[in-house]
């Protein structure tokens, strides 16, 4: 591939306006590969880095696969990332009949004397946001306006959305035209990210898991070379899952370190030479003063006593994941309700509630706890009053003036009761009712 290819890769990356985007700040070469790897090229293209992972189990915060992990480590930039969003929008033509003048958008300039100066803090003069402003969570990016019917313009921009508390950064700012030949504007705004706990990572193996907890690297355990782990693995990953391969890896990763080459971990060694026997890497690791099966002796990082176990050390390739913490962590007390139904939105981006599943449900039924149940799915979501009608059971209505409920088929309010229930089963009855199916409700003790 000619420099002037190379070039043009280069700066269509540089040209790149995805909508998610991660990208990983230090990206190694794996220690240990493949031939497949390198006829694909994929050593190539960093995914990961090398970590230093201790193969044992520590502290608890380890179990079912999570992961702990070294501050120090994190602080040098291991796992470090950048994430990037992009929001687009720009001027929309409304085309409307036997007009002569086609009505359009307009950007206008920042008003920097009004009350939303705060959130147009990033804006140009020319009403688009400039690149290397910090942004926060409903700051304007584009101050657009649009033609309403008095002839003059409304305010409808497009505003920054991302989690409270985070400064990013407005990385890029691409102008372009559409296909009717009006301004379209994309916006690619950045966030650097260090691991934290929560956040998702893998080996190639695919042994995934999350970081469980950060630990202080004086309270790490350290080898007689006074080498610290950069991740703790729990060894309860190996046996059912069956990763004989993540072992090899570890173990020819170490031996290519001490040796100063590459190695091929392929799964059983080739005669052609296109992989090393596990046999090759204990002779370079014995060669090199190591133990020829990988493992160390290592010292308590909080008594300082040895470890009563030799334990198994050396480099894994690992691939940081893009399922962070920050994404996907979401609570809330009071908020937006649903008009159709007045129960709680759904989802992280509308501010939506936690629900409680039909198996959620058993649980609390299980364990007895009826009041909680009650309260979670209809005190804390719906309730609503009714009046019912105690002889025909049909649902009434209450009348300010008498005072009184009234049933619309008997007429009188005579009959009436008041009960508390859910709007949405309040809904269905008369959802029923319009499909000309009539629910009555039996009280008890009405």
């Amino acid at each position: 591939m000619g420099k002037q290819a190379m070039g043009n890769i280069a700066y269509n990356q540089l040209r790149r306006m995805d909508t998610l985007l991660y990208l990983l700040v230090y990206p190694q070469k794996p220690l240990l590969t493949t031939k497949t790897i390198e006829l694909v090229g994929y050593d190539k293209l960093g995914a990961g880095q090398n970590a230093t992972v201790a193969v044992m189990s520590y502290s608890g915060y380890d179990i079912e696969d999570a992961i702990v992990m070294n501050k120090a480590s994190l602080d040098r930039g291991f796992g470090r990332s950048i994430y990037m969003k992009r929001f687009n929008d720009g001027i929309k033509t409304y085309d409307e009949k036997n007009q002569v003048v086609i009505k359009e958008d307009i950007i206008a300039r920042p008003d920097r004397d009004g009350q939303n100066f705060g959130k147009m803090r990033v804006l140009d003069n020319d009403g688009i946001a400039s690149p290397g402003e910090v942004v926060r969570p409903k700051d304007i990016l584009l101050n657009r306006q649009v033609p309403n019917t008095s002839g003059g313009y409304k305010p409808a921009p497009l505003t920054y959305k991302g989690p409270e508390g985070e400064s990013y950064v407005v990385d890029k700012v691409s102008l372009y035209s559409d296909t009717r030949n009006k301004l379209q504007c994309k916006f690619l705004v950045r966030h650097t990210r260090r691991p934290e706990v929560g956040d998702k990572f893998s080996s190639r193996h695919g042994q995934k898991g999350v970081c469980g907890t950060i630990v202080q690297q004086e309270d790490l355990p350290f080898s007689e070379r006074s080498i610290c782990p950069d991740l703790i693995m729990n060894p309860h990953g190996f046996p059912s899952r069956m990763t004989v391969g993540k072992m090899i890896e570890l173990l020819g990763s170490k031996a290519g370190v001490s040796c100063g080459r590459f190695h091929y971990g392929s799964a059983f060694g080739e005669p052609s030479g296109h992989a090393d026997k596990v046999e090759a890497i204990t002779d370079t690791l014995v060669k090199m003063g190591f133990s020829y099966d990988g493992k160390d002796f290592l010292y308590s990082g909080i008594t300082g006593c040895p470890l009563q176990a030799y334990i198994f050390m050396g480099p894994i390739y690992y691939q940081r994941l893009k399922h962070m913490v920050i994404d996907k962590m979401h609570a809330r007390g009071t908020g937006p309700r649903i008009q159709l139904t007045r129960q709680p939105t759904e989802g992280k981006s509308r501010n939506g509630g936690l629900r409680i599943g039909e198996m959620e449900r058993d649980c609390l039924i299980g364990y007895g706890a009826s009041m909680l149940a009650y309260e979670r799915l209809m005190l804390a979501s719906d309730p609503f009053e009714i009046h019912v009608c105690r002889e025909c059971g049909l649902l009434g209505y209450y009348d300010h003036k008498r005072k009184s409920g009234i049933c619309t088929k008997c007429k009188i309010g005579d009959h009436m009761a008041t009960m508390k229930l859910p709007y949405a089963c309040k809904l269905l009855i008369q959802e029923l009712q319009s499909m000309n199916i009539v629910p009555r409700l039996k009280l008890a003790n009405a």
